[in-house]
């Protein structure tokens, strides 16, 4: 008799991941779960040293002023994309503007 070998279906793999990601926020170790985070932003710091107000920043660098207010005062926090976006405004914010002033011209 031969032995059947068994097959991973999409469906087992979303479970097997969704049973891994309730481990994970349990605070259990998976085995290669990789896990991306990024430190706190600054948003407030970076914003005084580039001499602007939150008006003139979120203009500045496309994001809503709401936002902008609402990650300083610490009701929300930026998401990964927003945290990477603000962590290049803080080292490089003239690549920034000019990515966005080329994006800007091309639309």
């Amino acid at each position: 008799m031969k032995a059947k070998i068994r097959r991973s279906t999409v469906g087992s793999r979303v479970l097997r991941s969704l049973e891994n990601a309730e481990r994970w926020s349990k605070g259990e170790r998976v085995p290669g779960v990789r896990v991306t985070q990024f430190p706190p932003v600054d948003i407030r710091k970076i914003r005084t040293r580039l001499k602007l107000n939150q008006q003139e920043f979120s203009r500045r660098f496309g994001l809503s002023l709401d936002s902008v207010q609402n990650w300083e005062q610490g009701r929300t926090v930026p998401d990964g994309p927003a945290k990477v976006l603000l962590a290049v405004i803080s080292v490089n914010p003239k690549a920034v503007e000019k990515a966005l002033s080329v994006y800007q011209a091309s639309g």
